[in-house]
This record gives C-alpha cells, sequence and structure tokens, in this order.
C-alpha cells in the first residue's frame, strides 16, 4: 500500500499548500450565504415548528461545503494533471486503480471535512446548535464526500480541458446541490416540487446530516442512508470500471 500512501500523501498537500483558496474562501462563501439569508428569513420562518431559520441553515450550509470541496479536489486534481500532462507520472508506477481511487476519495473526503469543520466553528457564534446524534453527522459527512469525491474522479476523468469540467459542476452539481434542501424544508414546496425533491439524491444527504443536529427531518434517516450508501456504491463501482480500463487515462 506504498503507492496509496505516496498518492494521498500528495493529494492531501496539494490542497492544503493553498489552504487559503482551498479552505478558508469556501469558508468565507458560507458565512455571506449564512449572513444574507438569516438577515432577510430569520423572523419569517420557523422550521419544524421550533427550529429558527438561521439554526436550521447552519447544517446545510456545512454539508453544502463538504460536499462541493470534495468535487472540486478530485476533479481539479485529475483535469489540472491531464492538462499539463504530469498524469503520467501518476500512471507509471505500479500503483492499482484501487489504491488510485482510494488516495483521489479519501483525499476529497478530507478536504471536504475539514472545510465543513471551518464553517461549523465559524457559524456557531451566530447560531449554537446541540449535536442530537453526532453518529448520523459523521455517518452522512462521510458518504457524502465519498460521493462527491467519486464524481469528481469521474468528471476529472471525462473532462479533457477545464470548460467541460465547468459545465459538469455547473449544470450538473451546483442545481442538485442548491435544489436539496440546504435553504429551506421541502416541506414548504408546493407538492408537486416536494415530489420532484425526493429524486435528488443530495437532499437525502443534507437531510439526513441535520438529523444529527435536530433529531428531526424531512425524511427517515433510515431511508437516506439507504439510498445515499446505494448512490455511494453504484458510484464507486462505475468509477472503478473507469480506473481499470483506463479510459480516457491511458490513451
Amino acid at each position: 500500500m506504498s503507492g496509496f500512501r505516496t498518492l494521498f500523501y500528495k493529494e492531501i498537500l496539494r490542497f492544503w499548500k493553498v489552504a487559503t483558496q482551498t479552505v478558508a474562501a469556501p469558508v468565507v462563501t458560507a458565512l455571506l450565504y449564512l449572513m444574507i439569508f438569516s438577515h432577510v428569513l430569520e423572523s419569517h420562518v420557523l422550521v419544524y415548528g421550533r427550529v429558527s431559520y438561521t439554526a436550521f441553515l447552519v447544517p446545510g450550509l456545512v454539508m453544502m461545503s463538504v460536499l462541493q470541496n470534495a468535487f472540486a479536489n478530485s476533479s481539479s486534481s485529475l483535469i489540472q494533471s491531464k492538462v499539463t500532462g504530469n498524469i503520467i507520472f501518476v500512471l507509471l508506477p505500479p500503483i492499482s486503480y484501487r489504491e488510485f481511487y482510494a488516495a483521489y476519495v479519501l483525499a476529497a473526503v478530507a478536504r471536504g471535512l475539514v472545510v465543513g469543520l471551518g464553517v461549523l466553528l465559524a457559524t456557531l457564534a451566530f447560531a449554537p446548535l446541540a449535536f442530537d446524534n453526532v453518529l448520523w453527522v459523521l455517518v452522512f459527512a462521510a458518504l457524502g464526500g465519498g460521493i462527491m469525491g467519486s464524481l469528481g474522479v469521474i468528471a476529472g476523468i471525462w473532462a479533457d480541458k477545464f470548460d467541460q469540467l465547468a459545465a459538469f459542476q455547473n449544470f450538473l452539481i451546483m442545481p442538485l446541490t442548491f435544489l436539496s434542501g440546504v435553504f429551506y424544508s421541502i416541506h414548504s414546496l408546493p407538492p408537486f416540487w416536494q415530489q420532484v425533491s425526493h429524486f435528488n439524491p443530495i437532499f437525502y444527504m443534507i437531510d439526513g446530516f441535520r438529523r444529527g443536529f435536530f433529531g428531526i427531518s424531512d425524511v427517515s434517516p433510515w431511508t437516506s442512508l439507504a439510498i445515499v450508501g446505494t448512490c455511494f456504491a453504484l458510484l464507486t463501482a462505475l468509477t472503478l470500471a473507469m480506473l481499470k480500463r483506463g479510459y480516457k487515462l491511458r490513451n
């Protein structure tokens, strides 16, 4: 596993060396979302009958930061390596495709969790939170980061240039993230859009994550866990199949 350890260490260093851009900047962005939305809606929205809007918003912003940064880490690393040509130095050593996958995805999860923790600590002053079940928080954060890290690997392999990667993010990742209940409970939506929201896997990641804070959620956390776990398994299988074939990497 020395190849895995080396590649994982390289991926950790890659984002940590520019922590101002990869960690601090997303925390500031989340704080801006919190200040704007809480200022406008705090006195108008009460969620779950007893939870203030600001408190409701914080876990959503934390999980959104975890997901977006996990995707950004693996996808940007691969596309940069492909464009500059140094991907060859990762492919030449005897590193198996499983080690390749594990290193990129675990590093993506690590960045997502570091940013998420930063957002959580920075927002505690706005809305002190009580943890109802820490296990749900950790499980959904890890699985969500794994899913988005896998998607990042898929996007990085598929894209041949930065424009294609930006299209993947702007037309798939961002819409799914913003329409997943980060800023609202789906019960505030009309019935048709409530049903549409149930087809968005990111909704279940955020809803299950919130369950760990408030003990209340829009759907059962076990249902969310089953759906999120299935998505992770399917994406893992797809990514491993692409890596095993060397799709767009060996040629």
